[in-house]
């Protein structure tokens, strides 16, 4: 297996400390803080290791309490708040050095046949026409601190095209919607859990952001600050992060210091695989 996607697997597995109680290891990867996604897939993974049945996630919501440290582990506490005929029902706390740093609700549903009904995919352009997105350009890397920095130039475990590019030099004000293609860097087991997993970690690339568009700002700005505040994920059908996804953002709403998005992730072929919502602090600076 590709060595990048390896070590974010390894990541997100989980040492058992004792029954409903585990331990994640913490990773730096440039951002401010531990990276929400990390901790959106470890807490998918605790939940997920005392869910039997054959059940899988369909969906999660979640709270970010505090800054998560890099530099010191994470111990998942998991709450069996139930365990019906056809559903299962998780609590999870991440906790360091303590306290609470994150909190989660997951739904874990055996498969079902039922209504089928999604709204259209929009059309865009193929991946393969567009250019892989490789982050700010040097100019704009070499301004930044070293920890941002660290963030775009570590080998990432996917790889992303922008429909519509982000210009790091001169952002300008723009409608808040934003697509982006996603896949893993290379394949993976055929094994639905982990791809769900997998798609919780890197939905939190990209989509708070979206609300800075109408204000032509950025997460690169020294002008604002951000840090989200909740995430919420809902998988509707079968998927694969191997294979190319469609990550369709918009962000409806900004007020009160809080940015809104939501977005919907389609298969290549059409199919509305699952739905994301955040919200997040979104503060102007008073002293920049």
């Amino acid at each position: 297996m590709d060595q990048r996607l390896a070590d974010l697997l390894k990541l997100l597995e989980l040492e058992q400390l004792e029954v409903n109680l585990f331990r994640g290891e913490s990773r730096d990867i440039g951002s401010p803080q531990v990276f929400g996604g990390q901790v959106l897939g470890q807490a998918l993974s605790a939940a997920g290791a005392t869910v039997d049945g054959g059940r899988i996630v369909h969906s999660l919501h979640a709270y970010f309490l505090r800054r998560g440290d890099c530099n010191a582990p994470i111990v998942y506490e998991v709450d069996r708040s139930l365990d019906g005929h056809s559903f299962a029902n998780r609590r999870v706390v991440a906790i360091q050095h303590g306290a609470q740093i994150f909190n989660m609700t997951a739904s874990f549903q055996i498969a079902e046949e039922g209504f089928e009904h999604q709204s259209d995919m929009p059309k865009v352009p193929p991946p393969d026409g567009l250019p892989k997105f490789t982050g700010p350009p040097p100019q704009i890397l070499a301004q930044l601190p070293e920890r941002a920095r660290r963030f775009f130039e570590l080998p990432a475990p996917f790889e992303f095209r922008l429909v519509q590019p982000i210009d790091y030099e001169r952002p300008q004000r723009s409608p808040p919607q934003r697509q982006i293609w996603l896949r893993a860097v290379a394949a993976l087991p055929p094994d639905e859990m982990l791809h769900r997993r997998l798609l919780a970690y890197v939905s939190d690339f990209f989509l708070l952001d979206t609300a800075n568009l109408p204000h032509g700002m950025s997460a690169l700005r020294p002008g604002v600050i951000m840090a989200t505040i909740d995430h919420a994920m809902w998988f509707h059908r079968t998927l694969r992060v191997d294979d190319w996804l469609l990550y369709d953002m918009e962000s409806p709403s900004a007020s009160g210091a809080r940015g809104f998005a939501r977005a919907r992730v389609f298969a290549s072929d059409g199919r509305l695989v699952a739905s994301a919502a955040q919200e997040g602090l979104i503060r102007p600076r008073k002293d920049a």
